[in-house]
């Protein structure tokens, strides 16, 4: 599989998986939709490390990845990136510890920074694919 489709591809689960995120929160099932939510963002930059051929098996590592080979190079806005850490806490909390109350305005919140952060990844995985392509070869 290239690059390219692999790419591809995660970009389309983040998008199933941020409709998950929103399935979830109309049946009240906050800690679910900040899961699911994250899991979207995370999806779509490890799509965008799929354009440059690199992955981690660690959440943190991806993130490091993600911020070293796209943040750093100004390929991916810093603000929007920030927000991947921050669901990465907020996921943490929900699912890992005892007596988080996560509410609605909290999954509203967090589905709103996976729709923005997985929108502006599509566009840089616009943008990626598009220089990958790179201008015509011999003049033409």
């Amino acid at each position: 599989m290239s690059r390219p489709d692999l790419a591809g591809y995660r970009m389309a689960r983040a998008k199933d998986i941020l409709k998950e995120a929103q399935d979830a929160l109309k049946q009240k099932h906050f800690a679910l939709a900040v899961n699911r939510s994250y899991y979207a963002m995370f999806t779509s930059a490890r799509a965008l490390l799929a354009m440059r051929d690199l992955d981690s098996s660690k959440h943190s590592g991806v993130i490091s990845l993600f911020n070293r080979n796209l943040v750093k190079t100004s390929e991916f806005p810093a603000e929007i990136a920030k927000l991947l850490a921050k669901a990465k806490d907020l996921r943490e909390e929900a699912d890992y510890r005892d007596f988080v109350e996560i509410s609605g305005e909290d999954a509203r919140e967090q589905i709103r920074n996976g729709r923005r952060f997985v929108a502006e990844a599509e566009r840089a995985l616009s943008r990626m694919a598009q220089s990958e392509e790179g201008p015509c070869k011999g003049g033409k």
